[in-house]
């Protein structure tokens, strides 16, 4: 079955490397464009295919090999042979995880919501340490960070802050965040030395174009106010920020950062657009949740996906069972163990599921 889908792969490559070879639609750059991405998608499957074919091949030769009765020709084929049969079964693995359904996902920008859940101040403190993790992670891969929404406390943390990531594979890299994350720590303002246990929430979301969602000026009510900051104190005397209430679905964003009003309705909009979208999403998956609480849970540590371990300097993902020794790197920016670890997880459960 797979060798069948890879022929059709193979046979509409071909068809595509025609077009492009075509006088008249070179004179097209729309259709030529949309040829060009179409190839350069599939390149790397036919690559792997291709490849796959010729270590079929030379394992055929390699029988004729073993027949023979010249001594010499027996052992270099029996010395091959072992290492094109390793070659074969990566091989093999990488294109079926190169013919997985694709995500609907996978090419969009995110917003991450990280919100402070049980344990007070500490809480706050470390929804500010992740914020900065996924910042410096974010610009060890040349994304772009925005800030959209923050509300940040007196010690320097954050009850809420919200931040998009704009660049290649963000989706792919952090769609695992989301979750409750769990932090074990002696906090900064204990005096007595205690490890205190806190947890915070993290939404990751796939940014949506208002096309993708079909939004109605009639749906929504936005209302202005003026922005305060911590404690309540007013930083502008005028009604700069803003309050969208998707009127259908009871989904209220709200943004503040910004001076102007305009921005910060941009902003608004572009939270709000994405939290429709992963709800339409949620209910095309039949998922019993639909207001993000798939995600972020009520912050509750029960629902924890990961436990940040201070006294051990251990980090737990419990989705996979798997631990690294590295918190304070981690927590630097340096996820790439986790997320490999994650991602490689996610496309064995994939394959089983399609085997």
């Amino acid at each position: 079955m797979i060798e069948q889908k890879l022929q059709i792969i193979e046979k509409k490559f071909q068809e595509i490397e025609k077009q492009l070879g075509n006088p008249e639609i070179v004179t097209r750059p729309d259709e030529y464009r949309r040829y060009s991405m179409e190839h350069a998608s599939l390149l790397p499957t036919i690559e792997k295919y291709r490849d796959y074919q010729r270590v079929l091949k030379e394992l055929r030769d390699l029988v004729e090999l073993s027949a023979s009765e010249d001594p010499e020709l027996k052992v270099i084929a029996a010395s091959e042979h072992e290492e094109l049969i390793r070659r074969k079964e990566t091989l093999e693995t990488e294109l079926k995880v190169a013919l997985l359904p694709p995500d609907p996902n996978e090419n969009k920008n995110i917003i991450i919501e990280i919100r402070a859940g049980t344990g007070g101040d500490e809480a706050a403190l470390f929804a500010g340490d992740l914020f900065r993790m996924y910042t410096r992670y974010a610009e060890r891969n040349h994304w772009k960070i925005e800030l959209m929404d923050s509300h940040p406390t007196g010690l320097g943390g954050f009850k809420e802050v919200i931040f998009s990531i704009s660049g290649k594979g963000v989706w792919r890299h952090l769609k695992f965040e989301r979750g409750v994350h769990r932090v074990q720590r002696v906090p900064v303002t204990e005096a007595s030395g205690r490890i205190h246990t806190s947890a915070v929430s993290v939404a990751v979301l796939p940014e949506a174009e208002e096309v993708e969602v079909g939004v109605r000026p009639e749906d929504l009510r936005i209302d202005t106010y003026r922005a305060s900051g911590a404690g309540g104190q007013h930083v502008n005397k005028t009604e700069s920020a803003i309050r969208i209430t998707h009127i259908p679905t009871g989904i209220v964003v709200a943004c503040q950062d910004e001076r102007s009003q305009i921005k910060n309705r941009a902003k608004a909009m572009k939270i709000l657009l994405a939290k429709l979208l992963e709800n339409r999403q949620m209910e095309q998956q039949k998922a019993i949740m639909n207001d993000r609480r798939q995600q972020i849970g009520s912050g509750d540590r029960s629902e924890k996906i990961r436990t940040y371990n201070f006294p051990q300097n251990r980090i737990t993902d419990h989705r996979i069972n798997f631990s690294v020794h590295r918190l304070k790197e981690v927590l630097e920016g340096d996820l790439d163990e986790l997320v490999a670890k994650l991602i490689e997880v996610d496309q064995q459960e994939k394959l089983a599921a399609i085997q």
